[in-house]
C-alpha cells in the first residue's frame, strides 16, 4: 500500500482536534502541514507554533511542507515543532545544500518540492542528501485545485532518477481516488490529500481507498 498524508489545509479548524483523530483512527500515515508566507505562494496559512501544537495530539508522522521564501531564513523557528520532515521549494531556496545541513543536523527529514515548471533533473546534485521528492501537481498556494495531467510524466520522471535510494515520492495537487490511482502507476508512493479526505462524507473511506490506489 502507498501512504496517505491528509492535508490539514482543508481541515475544518473549528473542530481540528476530532478531524485530526479522525484521520488518524482511519489509518492515515502522516500528517501534511501546509506553511505559507504570502510571497513564495499568494496565500497565508499557519505557522511553527500551530505544528507544536498539534504535535501532541497526534503520533503521525508530521509532514511539514514549507512555501517560504528563503527557508533557511524560517528553519530556527521550527527546530522544535515536532516536525518529523520538513520540506522546501528548490525554488525559493538559494542554498539548498545549508538548508539540508541545517536539517540533517538536527535528525529532521529533508524534503525537497518542486513546483509544476521546475524539471526534476535541478535535483540530481542533492540525491545522495535528501529523503523526500515532493511533486506538485498544481501550482502551489491554493487547496481544491484541479491536478494537472500533465505532470504524470514529470511523476515517472523523478522516479527514474530516484533510482534504487531510499528517497520517498510525494504528490500534492488535485489528488483524489481517480487522480491517485495515476500517480501511483507513474511512481508515486505518498499521496497529499486535503479536500478528497476532509469534505468527504466518509474520510475514512476515501484515506482506505488512497492507500490502496494502484492495486
Amino acid at each position: 500500500m502507498v501512504l496517505v498524508a491528509p492535508s490539514l489545509l482543508a481541515a475544518d479548524f473549528g473542530n481540528l482536534f476530532e478531524q485530526i483523530a479522525l484521520v488518524e483512527k482511519a489509518g492515515a500515515d502522516w500528517l501534511h502541514f501546509d506553511i505559507m508566507d504570502g510571497h513564495f505562494v499568494p496565500n497565508l496559512s499557519y505557522g511553527a507554533d500551530f505544528v507544536r501544537q498539534m504535535r501532541p495530539q497526534s503520533k503521525l508522522f508530521f509532514d511539514v511542507h514549507l512555501m517560504v521564501e528563503e527557508p533557511l531564513n524560517f528553519l530556527p523557528m521550527f527546530e522544535n515543532c515536532g516536525a518529523d520532515q520538513i520540506t522546501v521549494h528548490y525554488e525559493a531556496s538559494s542554498d539548498l545544500s545549508a538548508v539540508v545541513k541545517w536539517l540533517k543536523a538536527r535528525g529532521i527529514k529533508v524534503g525537497v518540492s518542486l513546483k509544476p515548471q521546475t524539471n526534476v533533473d535541478v535535483l540530481a546534485p542533492y540525491l545522495d542528501h535528501i529523503d523526500n521528492i515532493l511533486i506538485m501537481t498544481v501550482e502551489p498556494g491554493f487547496g481544491g485545485q484541479k491536478f494537472m495531467d500533465d505532470m504524470l510524466p514529470k511523476i515517472n520522471a523523478a522516479r527514474k532518477l530516484i533510482g534504487n535510494r531510499g528517497i520517498t515520492l510525494e504528490v500534492d495537487g488535485g489528488i483524489n481516488v481517480q487522480t491517485a490511482a495515476l500517480c501511483v502507476n507513474a511512481g508515486a508512493y505518498v499521496l497529499v490529500a486535503g479536500s478528497a479526505i476532509f469534505k468527504a462524507e466518509n474520510p475514512a473511506q476515501i484515506i482506505q481507498q488512497l492507500q490502496r490506489s494502484g492495486e
